[in-house]
């Protein structure tokens, strides 16, 4: 099953706009439902010479062939420089790769634009994620985009686009991407090879792909941080704040950028919202196969605590995205997290 079968309300309004396309797309939603791959394999069936009787790329012209080996010269992908290395490997002792993108970046797309099309149809850029871009960065696209050049399209991802210069989203025509429908979700799942499908698709939050990243990163002993974290937070009052941010630490090193602080406060709050859940008889939403252990420990924190934590984790989840020393970051939000169970009179 192709992430595109997920996708097919969104397919069809990509494909209807072929023949009107404006100078700059916005493809936004939650993170990990397929975003990146839709809007690649739109660039891909717009480059193609030949696509099918769905607008998709027919995967054998020379167009294809060019595209699939990252090597189209009318096609420019712009993303953090720490994405390219996760996917293809850290060098040890290579300087840190940035988590942004740059304006250097924006800058070496002038002969790009400038050239036109070798093709003789459309040149494409496609920004992922668009927020990633830093202030100056984004500034300097704002002015290709005030301006654009002919037969260029801008594709630009989001999964939070009010993160985005309000003047850059006024630039572009917006298309929200759904959830697909949980049945087809599970059913992309299990055709990936992902068991307990039901469980994985709870945790992302109905967000396919994220949930195919979880299960194959804590189905096994590698690469693995879901269950020494979910050690930690099961333990309640007995939970040992240092240590876990010790573990938690650890693997965050050994990663080397595959597993972020963001993505472990993202993981805390669904937790605390399950907490939640539970604390108001109502079921959980994520963690699943923890019901009953949740439960357990949403009887001992009364719910007014779990409001004002799960409050003050928004705020640490903004700063998980900026430079910190993550240890010391980690004790305070595990101290946090213990500090629930601590009994106080009067309430």
């Amino acid at each position: 099953m192709n992430i595109l079968d997920l996708h097919k309300k969104t397919w069809d309004e990509l494909s209807s706009r072929r023949d009107r396309l404006p100078h700059a797309l916005l493809l936004s939603g939650q993170r990990g439902i397929g975003k990146f791959a839709v809007a690649k394999d739109f660039a891909a069936s717009l480059l193609c010479e030949n696509p099918d009787a769905q607008q998709r790329a027919c995967g054998h012209c020379l167009a294809c062939n060019w595209f699939a080996q990252g090597n189209h010269p009318d096609f420019r992908l712009l993303q953090p420089e720490a994405m390219t290395e996760i996917s293809s490997g850290e060098e040890e002792g290579k300087k840190k790769a940035s988590k942004e993108i740059l304006i250097d970046q924006i800058r070496a797309l002038d002969e790009f634009l400038g050239v036109g099309s070798h093709r003789g149809g459309l040149s494409i850029v496609l920004v992922n994620p668009a927020e990633a871009m830093n202030r100056n960065a984004a500034n300097s696209i704002l002015k290709i985009l005030e301006e654009p050049p002919a037969s260029i399209l801008f594709l630009l991802i989001s999964d939070e686009q009010s993160r985005l210069l309000p003047t850059i989203r006024s630039r572009c025509q917006s298309i929200l991407i759904g959830l697909p429908e949980t049945p087809a979700a599970q059913a992309y799942l299990r055709a990936s090879g992902i068991d307990d499908a039901e469980r994985w698709l709870a945790l992302s939050g109905g967000a396919p792909r994220l949930a195919l990243e979880l299960a194959e990163k804590n189905g096994s002993g590698q690469g693995s941080w879901l269950p020494t974290l979910l050690t930690h937070l099961k333990q309640g009052a007995q939970h040992d704040p240092l240590r876990a941010a010790g573990d938690i630490d650890k693997l965050l090193r050994e990663q080397k950028g595959a597993l972020s602080l963001r993505q472990i406060i993202d993981t805390l709050q669904k937790w605390l919202i399950d907490l939640t859940q539970a604390a108001n008889s109502l079921p959980v939403r994520y963690f699943l196969a923890n019901n009953g252990e949740i439960s357990a420990l949403a009887a001992k924190i009364p719910s007014t605590r779990l409001v004002r934590a799960y409050r003050k984790l928004a705020t640490q989840r903004r700063e998980a995205e900026q430079p910190v020393n993550g240890r010391l970051f980690l004790e305070g939000v595990f101290l946090d997290y213990r500090d629930l169970f601590s009994p106080r009179p009067g309430e």
